[in-house]
């Protein structure tokens, strides 16, 4: 069966905008030699020139802001507004390693017990490819790229086949900021094709996010052929609330989190994990506001709404209680009514799996023991919250989460400096801040005898 086409397929409609031809096998072979003849070169600069150049990319990010937040709107149904947050976040990340990056990546002295001098020194590997999704159509690829083209690697992007625009759009700002078209690469790559780039010799490294899916069939590939990899896989991501002071602030940051992007973000607070002390007013609050809104964004395309409209339906057919939303449109859209949804058990399929888009699924639990079982028991293990007015309480719960980021009196901490990514079935291996530089380098000591 062929893969589907790189298509612009507006979500607002379902019209089918634009299309574009799949790589030819030439092409993609001459990309990957192209990078691997470049790597030299760009890895031969200093981390300061490289720098200059991923300094530029954060400033044309800023420049282009309104662009490319339109493109997201036509291609996956973002919200201008949320755009524009995306793309600034952008500016962050390669602002934040141009200016952090030669500090990161500098040499750590070890000390020796017999005079000689050792070192860790950070270089690039090599070629990496880079598969990435729909959601965040710029956001991803800039955590993972403004690292390594820091540490000198160079890159060959597969990107989702539904943001063909996108992808384009960031390879032109690179390229304008000074990138060298060999050092950065788009292909509109088949499956096939990914297989064969992970086979390559020349490559050294891939990182995918997405789906697990994807994720298992890349890591089986990348371990086939001896190759580094950082997996961003799905999130189930628990909020617990143990008690508040201010349940309108609460409610209104629960949801607000949970409907940005339509819903359709990894490290969404999916599952609502809250003590009966709050449970009753905090889903009448949380119904209230999914009452209020007048006009929501489409989910990224028909088939992604008609997915998450079978998990909410099987739900509600096994008992679960519908309270609000959950309406799919009738017309070729992939609009999607915001929803919250109670009673879902363990032997529904909205247990175990994610729900990608504006669904707040709530859960009751009776003491701090309960909420942390409950909050552990999924395959994923990205991130989670609890909130508390004590802030030791919360802390102490959150110490007993399984999760690769924990968070206590806020929904998340997200920025350039810090730390993405998770355990489980969420994948492995860390984006952006420190350890964003320490995923895809040669640690390589140097020993100088004394």
């Amino acid at each position: 069966m062929s893969n589907p086409p790189y298509a612009v397929v507006d979500p607002s409609s379902g019209e089918e905008v634009e299309t574009f031809p799949f790589a030819t096998d030439a092409e993609v072979d001459q990309a990957v030699a192209q990078a691997h003849a470049a790597h030299a070169d760009w890895a031969g600069l200093t981390i300061e020139q490289r720098g200059e150049v991923v300094k530029r990319v954060a400033e044309l990010f800023e420049e282009r802001k309104h662009d490319l937040s339109e493109i997201a709107r036509t291609e996956m149904g973002k919200a201008l507004d949320q755009g524009i947050d995306e793309t600034e976040l952008c500016r962050d990340i390669f602002a934040y390693f141009a200016e952090h990056g030669p500090a990161l990546a500098a040499d750590q002295p070890i000390p020796t017990g017999d005079g000689a001098k050792a070192f860790v020194r950070r270089r690039s590997i090599g070629v990496l490819l880079g598969i990435m999704p729909w959601n965040f159509p710029f956001y991803q690829v800039a955590r993972f790229v403004a690292p390594n083209l820091m540490l000198g690697n160079t890159i060959v992007l597969k990107h989702a086949e539904s943001v063909p625009r996108s992808a384009l759009a960031v390879e032109q700002l690179l390229h304008d900021a000074g990138v060298p078209r060999a050092v950065y690469t788009n292909l509109f790559a088949t499956h096939d094709q990914v297989a064969t780039i992970i086979a390559d010799p020349r490559v050294q490294g891939v990182s995918l996010t997405g789906s697990e899916r994807a994720g298992s069939a890349v890591a089986a590939l990348a371990g086939q052929h001896l190759k580094k990899c950082v997996l961003e896989l799905g999130g189930s991501d628990p909020m617990i609330v143990l008690d508040t002071d201010d349940l309108d602030s609460l409610v209104g940051d629960a949801w607000d989190f949970r409907v940005y992007n339509a819903g359709q973000a990894c490290n969404a607070n999916k599952r609502m994990i809250v003590r009966s002390e709050v449970f009753g007013d905090f889903v009448d609050a949380l119904v209230e506001r999914a009452r209020s809104v007048e006009d929501f964004a489409p989910l990224s395309s028909r088939a992604a709404a008609e997915t998450l409209h079978a998990q909410v339906q099987e739900a509600v057919a096994a008992g679960a209680t519908l309270h609000v939303g959950g309406e799919l449109a009738d017309d070729a859209s992939a609009r999607y009514s915001p929803a919250v949804l109670t009673g879902v058990t363990p032997d529904m399929r909205a247990y175990r799996e994610e729900l990608f888009g504006p669904v707040a699924v709530v859960y009751e639990v009776t003491s701090d023991d309960e909420a942390v079982s409950l909050a552990n028991d999924t395959p994923y293990g990205l991130g989670g919250s609890v909130f508390s007015t004590d802030v030791g309480r919360a802390r102490a719960v959150a110490d007993r989460l399984d999760v690769g980021m924990a968070n206590v009196n806020t929904v998340a901490g997200e920025a350039a400096e810090l730390p993405f990514g998770g355990v489980k079935r969420s994948g492995f291996g860390r984006e952006l801040g420190p350890l964003g530089m320490d995923e895809f380098v040669n640690k390589q000591l140097l020993y100088v005898a004394d």
